[in-house]
Order: C-alpha cells, then structure tokens, then sequence
C-alpha cells in the first residue's frame, strides 16, 4: 500500500487522535469510589490521575461505580519505585458472594534493581489455582503503561501495552466453568504483603522507604454496564457492526499469537499447567488444550 496522500494522512491522524481522546475521557471521579485508606487514595488533576499510597499504618483502594459483565477494560498503571518488596498492587475484576469470579492482574514488589512479578488468575465459581507470573520487558515504575482485560463469552485475555500475554478460552465443553454470568467491578488496591509477595516472604517491606505510591491515568471500559438486574448492551451480544463492540467476538490474529507466544517463552515464569507437582491427580483439564 502506497503512502496515503496529506489530506487522507491529515484525516487518518485526525481519527486516531480522536480515539485517543475519546480513550482517555474517562474522569475518575465519575467512574470510581476511593472505599478504604482514610485519605491515602487521592484523585488529582481534575479527575485524570488517582493515586493510591502505603504507610505502615494502611495500604488504599477503590472499585468501580459500575458493574459489568463482559467488556474490554484498559487502565494506565505506574508501579511503586525503587525498594518496593513486600507491597502488592492489584487491580482486578471480581464479583461478590462465595462462588465468585474474578480476573487478576497483580504486581508483585521487589527490592530495587530486580524485577516485578506479574501475577496473573482467574477465578470462575470461586475456584483458582489458573496462576500464571510473568517479569516484564520494561520497568514498569519509569512510566505509565497499560493493562488491559478483555472479557467475553468465548475468553479472556490479559494484554500489556497492546501485546497479549495471557489467554484463558471458554472450556466449558471440556467441564471448565467461565465466568459468564455474574456482573464484575473494577478493583484495585495497595497493600502490605510481605509475608508471602517477595520471594515467599523472605524480604520483608522497608517502612523506611514509605510512603509507596502507584498511579494511574486513562481508565477506559468499552463494557456492557449491568444495572438493576439488565446489560446495557441490548441482548447479550452488542451489535459488531459497531467497532466500538468489536471485542465481543475478538480473538486473537496470527501476529498477536506470535507475540503472545514470544511472551510466554521470554518472560513467563510460572505455569500452573506446568507444575505437575502441584496436581498429582493430573493438570487441569485446560491444561490439555493447546
């Protein structure tokens, strides 16, 4: 394809600042509830920017205002720099009661100079153990990057500034529950857990260091909002003459594959569908599945 001409070129750039704008819309004051921390959590810039921070008194969090049951979420993360052993930050999905589900994204602390952990999970009727943990191919306390879940009807993928690291498919032929039917929130929180976040325990949080502060920026949910017991999409499968609802029936192309696959080789660091150790009776049945 040959160089578009100025005028498309201009049009072109025009439309992908649109978007970015549009992604970038979000106020967190409209879409989120700071729920604990007693002053720690704070929203600044008119609403553009929420910060959460850790002392040794109190980690904080907030959750979304909405619920939704299946959508793309993006948000913009910058991690606890420097010696951050010991805290986790977790930003996640999960419903309520005790057969919930749940789609995490944890960033694990370390000491300066070595890397974070990603730790990965999803629960679906209040069952686990799906623990998958990644370093990753930048620091992530430079800058802000993006961490983006996308959930629908045939699978869940968790995506690092675009590129997919993580895909858990609907299995539910194979006996495997998917989350499907209970409305989630968006969470997150920082919070002290030394006893087992960095290296099982053995390094402990240095309080010296407080207060620990993450950041975030850029909330985006192209989502089926669920209020008063109904979806905001009409049935349960958006229109995908709608770009804007692409991500119902999205899956991955052959590239996102390769660089999902490239990940995962260079950068995953823990499988559970390769401990074998751990399931003596044999891998979940997932596992299985190429």
């Amino acid at each position: 394809m040959g160089r578009p001409s100025s005028s498309k070129f201009t049009l072109l750039m025009s439309l992908v600042i649109g978007c970015l704008m549009a992604a970038s819309a979000s106020n967190f004051y409209q879409d989120f509830d700071i729920t604990w921390g007693d002053g720690r959590g704070k929203i600044d810039n008119n609403g553009d920017v929420l910060s959460l921070s850790l002392d040794k008194a109190s980690g904080s969090g907030f959750q979304s205002k909405n619920e939704y049951l299946f959508g793309k979420i993006d948000m913009q993360l910058k991690l606890v720099p420097g010696n951050s052993a010991g805290t986790v930050t977790a930003y996640y999905l999960s419903s309520k009661g005790s057969t919930w589900d749940e789609i995490d994204f944890e960033f694990l602390g370390n000491l300066s100079g070595d890397p974070y952990i990603l730790h990965t999970n999803v629960f679906s009727q209040g069952k686990g153990n799906r623990e998958q943990q990644f370093h990753l191919w930048f620091d992530p306390t430079a800058d802000f990057h993006t961490y983006s879940i996308l959930w629908n009807p045939q699978r869940i993928i968790f995506s690092v500034d675009g590129t997919a690291i993580r895909e858990f498919k609907n299995m539910e032929s194979l006996g495997v529950p998917f989350p499907k039917n209970q409305p989630m929130r968006i969470y997150s929180s920082l919070w002290n857990a030394d006893d087992w976040a960095t290296r099982g325990g053995l390094v402990k949080t240095d309080w010296t260091q407080a207060p620990f502060t993450a950041s975030y920026r850029n909330f985006n949910a192209n989502a089926c909002v669920w209020s008063n017991g109904a979806s905001s999409c009409k049935s349960n499968s958006p229109s995908s003459a709608s770009t804007n609802n692409a991500w119902f029936s999205q899956e991955l192309d052959s590239s996102s594959q390769q660089r999902l696959q490239w990940v995962q080789k260079n950068y995953m660091i823990y499988n559970y569908c390769t401990d074998a150790k751990r399931f003596p009776q044999g891998l979940p049945p997932e596992c299985n599945m190429s």
